[in-house]
C-alpha cells in the first residue's frame, strides 16, 4: 500500500478563482483611473485653450474699436469674429453673445442714445461643447468720433 504524502500543498480551484477575481478588479480599477485621467486632461486643455482664445477675441474687438471701429448702438453682429478680423482656431467657435449700452446710471439692453460706452460679451466654445469660456470687454468710443476727451 502506498503512503500518502502529507506535505503536498496545492491550491484549490476556489483559491485560484478568488485570486483571478481580485486581480481582475485591480486591473479594471487602474484602467478606469487612467481613462479618467486622460479625459480630464483633454477637458482641461480645451478649457485653457478656450479661455486664451476668448481673451484674444475680446482684445481683438477692443483693438478694432480703438482703431476707429466703434459702432454707435451696435448689435452683437457688429463685433463678430469675421467683422473684427479675428481668426478662430480649429476646433472652436467664437461669437459675440450680447452688447449692452451705458445709460448714464447703468448698463441697459436697449440703446436709446449712445453714451459712448458699450459692454460686449464674447464666447468661445469647443466644437464638442465640453469647454465654454466667456469674456466681457468694455468698449469706449475713441476721441474724435463724437465723444468728449
Amino acid at each position: 500500500m502506498r503512503e500518502r504524502v502529507s506535505d503536498d500543498r496545492g491550491e484549490t480551484l476556489l483559491e485560484i478563482l478568488v485570486a483571478v477575481v481580485l486581480l481582475g478588479v485591480a486591473v479594471v480599477s487602474v484602467v478606469g483611473a487612467l481613462l479618467t485621467t486622460v479625459q480630464m486632461s483633454d477637458l482641461h486643455r480645451k478649457q485653457a485653450s478656450a479661455a486664451a482664445t476668448a481673451r484674444d477675441y475680446a482684445e481683438t474687438v477692443e483693438r478694432r474699436v480703438a482703431a476707429g471701429g466703434y459702432v454707435s448702438c451696435a448689435p452683437a453682429s457688429a463685433y463678430l469674429p469675421s467683422v473684427v478680423g479675428f481668426g478662430t482656431p480649429a476646433g472652436y467657435t467664437a461669437t459675440t453673445t450680447s452688447v449692452r449700452y451705458w445709460t448714464g446710471t447703468g448698463w441697459g439692453s436697449t440703446c436709446a442714445a449712445d453714451q459712448g460706452l458699450q459692454l460686449a460679451s464674447v464666447e468661445v466654445r469647443s466644437v464638442d461643447g465640453r469647454a465654454v469660456e466667456r469674456s466681457v470687454v468694455v468698449l469706449r468710443r475713441p476721441c474724435g468720433q463724437g465723444s468728449q476727451c
